[in-house]
């Protein structure tokens, strides 16, 4: 465990506000049940999919006198899934105290290291004391996590043989789309088998892309945005300082830009490229360096040899062309696993693959800086997909636009001098002491997350709403996971996924953004805000997100 010190001694002491419909006695809280849901798209291939979880309703918790409710001592199991979020362990600890109000001989087992703890058998029992050493605190070192998928049917067998043999009755899975699909996915299997272990998720993701109508935002988004807007904002007054850098900032978020226009939001950066802008406006590479370097020539004309430029890091797969490169290259990767497994090295890999390619992408690869183009084959994800993150876009984008730049200086349309330098901002978001907002929602999923196991709910996601208010006043149910769900091809396959929510370029938070855009590009109306505070006046320490105040705002 890590020293406790500081900070960490005093966020220990903290307590978490819950809504007021949770501080009630379970027993005179009673769910209110919708009608039947169906799910965000393919739903006739999802019905045959999940055959006995699909079409439950949403569930609402109300004020209300209820006598089915579970006074049985029960033995819980959760899981980390994926990669970390700030206020995973106040999940935790927000399950463990509403199991002990529940019934004192009720237990919590930690499955360790992720998905792979419950396949083969790894756990403990989470003790109080366990507990309270992790509150309020970042990270996910109190049982680990991992990013094993439970799909063959000997992992199935296996997780059954773990379930059946620790007599868990239900099961939490703390993780984003792609570790709550898996959660569908096993409630829906110990339906067939007749297995009475219910199936409850939690949505964690620092990026931002796990919610809908009904949740409101995925926990871990609030921390690592104020933390990147932190540094992002340094940069900033550096700049500022300087007067003589281009600082280019790429920013976590591979399948969606919540976090880079987020932090552009906080910090107002003089350019934040925004991923799903680019796609629907079908840009080429050339063009994203032609939009910047436009605002670099504009900017040198009036003596600014210097800005801030923000990059999601998932950029390139939302440029069209690359977007069709990246898809093909998956299916030629997935179709060709076993005789890509015999070439060494990659410009071998390479010579194999241009000759399953389309001409337009091969002659596309060969346009890379060779790093570039072998990353693109080398460093798959679990899933079998590319590593986005691991593409250093911004450098791309640097030799790109230093190349521009110096054929504008030969026709005398660029005047200025440019001194480029690169950041990425990703794992330093992940691990954070939570905000105050994160504190108590993630404490606030974890108990709501009991109450549905208390009701006999499974194959749900645990969901607080009302967010933009104070946490009292927030409000608790559960929504079907499959109600969320679509097909999507992965390895070459259609696969059952929960739907990403990309940034709508249509919602609030982007055309306030897209609204001083031209004003940022020119003017130096940098922000700086500052280290998230936690203690202080309402307005600082609880202050939401300016996506979600625009989203869920009704003015």
């Amino acid at each position: 465990m890590v020293n406790i010190s500081g900070l960490q001694k005093v966020r220990l002491k903290y307590k978490p506000e819950l809504p007021l419909i949770l501080r009630s006695s379970f027993s005179s809280i009673k769910p209110v049940i919708g009608k039947p849901t169906g799910s965000a798209g393919d739903e006739n291939k999802l019905k045959n999919i999940f055959k006995n979880i699909f079409g439950k309703p949403v569930v609402t918790f109300t004020k209300g006198k209820n006598t089915k409710i579970n006074k049985k001592p029960i033995i819980a199991g959760v899981v980390l899934s994926g990669g970390q979020a700030a206020g995973g362990h106040n999940v935790i600890c927000g399950i463990f105290d509403a199991l002990k109000k529940a019934n004192k001989k009720n237990k919590l087992l930690g499955f360790l290291g992720g998905p792979s703890g419950i396949i083969y058998g790894k756990l403990k029992e989470l003790t109080k004391d366990i507990i309270d050493k992790y509150r309020n605190t970042g990270g996910f070192d109190m049982i680990g996590s991992g990013r094993t998928k439970i799909e063959t049917e000997e992992q199935f067998q296996k997780t059954k043989e773990t379930i059946l043999k620790n007599k868990i009755d239900a099961l939490i899975i703390i993780g984003g789309d792609d570790s709550n699909t898996n959660a569908a996915l096993l409630a829906e299997y110990f339906a067939k088998e007749k297995i009475n272990t219910q199936v409850i998720g939690i949505p964690k993701t620092i990026d931002g892309d796990l919610k809908n109508e009904e949740i409101e935002t995925s926990f871990g988004f609030d921390t690592a945005v104020k933390i990147y807007a932190e540094l992002a904002g340094n940069i900033c007054r550096d700049v500022l300082s300087a007067k003589k850098y281009w600082h280019f900032i790429r920013l976590m978020g591979r399948s969606a830009s919540h976090i880079t226009l987020e932090v552009a939001l906080q910090t107002h950066p003089n350019i934040a490229l925004i991923g799903e802008e680019v796609l629907e406006k079908k840009l080429t590479v050339s063009d994203v360096v032609d939009f910047i370097c436009d605002a670099i020539v504009k900017r040198a004309n009036a003596g600014k040899n210097y800005g801030v430029v923000l990059v999601p890091e998932g950029l390139i797969e939302f440029i069209p062309e690359f977007k069709e490169l990246i898809k093909n290259l998956n299916e030629v990767m997935a179709k060709n696993e076993e005789e890509l497994n015999k070439i060494d090295g990659a410009k071998e890999k390479k010579e194999f693959i241009y000759t399953k390619l389309a001409e337009n992408l091969v002659n596309l690869m060969k346009s890379l800086p060779d790093d570039i183009s072998s990353q693109l084959i080398l460093d798959r994800d679990p899933h079998g997909n590319v590593v986005v993150s691991q593409i250093e876009t911004e450098k791309l984008l640097i030799e790109m636009i230093k190349t521009k730049l110096k054929e504008m200086k030969k026709h005398g349309i660029y005047k200025g001098k440019i001194s480029a330098i690169s950041h990425f901002f990703g794992y330093e978001g992940r691990c954070g002491f939570p905000s105050n907002f994160d504190t108590n929602y993630t404490y606030a999923l974890g108990f709501n997350a009991v109450l549905l196991i208390l009701n006999g709910f499974t194959s749900y996601m645990s969901a607080i709403k009302d967010l933009i208010k104070s946490p009292s006043k927030w409000t608790a149910g559960g929504i079907p996971l499959t109600m969320m769900m679509n097909i999507e091809r992965r390895k070459g396959e259609d696969k059952p996924v929960i739907k990403k929510a990309l940034v709508d370029l249509n919602g609030k938070p982007f055309k306030v953004f897209s609204s001083m855009r031209d004003k940022l590009k020119v003017e130096d109306d940098y922000i700086s805000p500052g280290p998230i505070q936690y203690f202080g006046p309402s307005e600082i320490v609880d202050k939401i997100t300016e996506t979600l105040k625009y989203e869920r705002s009704k003015k």
